[in-house]
């Protein structure tokens, strides 16, 4: 499957990526800001979430929550997101209304600021405050997702701060921090909008450079802090959290190299090998085997600049403790160092790995994302045309190799979470899954 792509540069440096599919009337809007949580200053962490929820608060034409109301009433879907080094905002719409999609999208990146009042602000940090507590703090294993980053880089890199940010910063936020933070990083020689679907080719470059191509460029293209680390830990380390689970939960995390480099490739097979589905190593061994888990995966963070992170989650299954769950995912990485991969075990991952690659390829919106991402980060969307290549190149000893770099026992951290005392399940609460489960 070839991906049709046309690429296009304006003159205040906004990249522009078209990709036609008439297959059903509807098209994607996909406009992506290369910044986030790494890009946060100081004492000013979640500061990019925050401003990715200011942003649906209207713009000089635009009213409160009228973005929603205006691309919901026309039949089309939205939302946004926030990541560590890019947030990204979407519509998908019935074909004829391509127009509205665009507008809005430049009518915020162009017309912000005016519309930005100090009521919004508190509202939109008490959203976020909000949320917080309940995909964090109050949720089971929420912190992983700030603990695990925290413990696998030293606390003045970009990617070792939470994500969602800290409290005490959100309530710090100031209207002056929301126009700082708009003319630094939400410019358009800062960003891709990619059209994906349904769309005459002709008309679509016509609205987009009518709408966005008056919007200046940065007058101060911003630093980008520095994300350069070892390609291994220096060296282990280990952090057990009592919390209120009812399992215990591993998280094992070893340094790889960045997504997307030639090396890379081998490392995101190796996890496939690892964890990816009911066939993978970890599941087999650990769930269907010696039944010390209920579940088991492996993937990576795909972090794309410094270094990537492979990581195993295990939950245990009832009646086994922490050490026993971690030293189990630890036998099972030796293993896999020890005896190597097998040319089968490569083929089923790639297998799988192209069966999800293609069919997030299938929808506009996901392909519209898709190309958003690629370009954003490696500077070429052609890249989703010849990822499947890089992939099929990759041998198992090159996986071998992998593993035998990045997955020693030096080169791996781990975050544990166990029931506080008196919160584990007991040993008959669940059945482990059985041999005869799908693969």
């Amino acid at each position: 499957m070839r991906i049709p792509i046309e690429q296009h540069t304006l003159d205040n440096g906004l990249r522009v990526i078209l990709s036609e599919d008439r297959t059903t009337p509807v098209v994607a809007v996909n406009l992506w800001y290369h910044v986030g949580s790494a890009n946060e200053r100081e004492g000013r962490t979640g500061f990019a979430h925050l401003f990715e929820h200011m942003l649906f608060q209207g713009s000089a034409n635009v009213g409160a929550n009228e973005h929603f109301e205006l691309v919901q009433r026309a039949g089309g879907t939205l939302n946004g997101s926030t990541w560590l080094d890019r947030t990204n905002y979407y519509e998908t719409v019935p074909s004829h209304q391509l127009a509205l999609a665009l507008w809005l999208e430049a009518d915020r990146m162009a017309r912000l600021l005016p519309a930005m009042t100090q009521a919004k602000l508190d509202l939109q940090r008490d959203v976020v405050k909000n949320e917080r507590r309940w995909s964090v703090d109050n949720q089971p294993y929420g912190t992983w997702w700030e603990r695990l980053p925290a413990l696998c880089h030293p606390p003045s890199h970009p990617y070792h701060h939470s994500l969602i940010g800290s409290m005490a910063h959100l309530e710090a936020a100031s209207l002056d921090d929301v126009a700082d933070f708009f003319a630094t990083w939400y410019t358009p020689d800062n960003a891709v909008l990619t059209i994906a679907g349904d769309f005459d080719r002709d008309e679509a470059l016509r609205l987009v450079h009518e709408y966005f191509g008056p919007i200046p460029r940065s007058a101060r293209p911003p630093a980008r802090p520095d994300f350069s680390l070892p390609a291994l830990f220096e060296s282990p380390a280990r952090e057990v959290v009592a919390d209120d689970v009812p399992l215990a939960r591993a998280f094992v995390a070893m340094r790889i190299p960045p997504c997307g480099s030639a090396p890379w490739y081998a490392a995101s097979l190796a996890a496939a090998v690892l964890g990816l589905r009911k066939g993978s190593r970890l599941f087999t061994a650990l769930v269907r085997g010696a039944r010390v888990a209920t579940d088991a995966n492996a993937w990576t963070f795909d972090l794309t600049k410094g270094a990537d992170l492979l990581v195993v989650d295990a939950t245990a299954a009832p009646g086994v403790d922490g050490d026993a769950l971690e030293a189990a995912v630890h036998a099972e990485l030796d293993r896999a160092i020890d005896e190597g991969i097998t040319d089968a075990e490569v083929q089923r991952a790639l297998a799988l790995l192209e069966t999800d690659f293609v069919a997030s390829l299938q929808s506009a919106g996901d392909r519209a994302d898709t190309l958003s991402r690629v370009a954003t980060y490696f500077g070429d969307p052609e890249l989703v045309n010849t990822q499947m290549d890089r992939y099929r190149a990759v041998t198992a000893a090159d996986v071998t190799a992998c593993l035998r770099r990045h997955a020693v026992r030096g080169n791996r951290r781990v975050l544990l979470y166990v029931p506080r005392a008196g919160d584990a399940a007991p040993d008959d609460a669940h059945e482990p899954a059985t041999a005869g489960a799908a693969a």
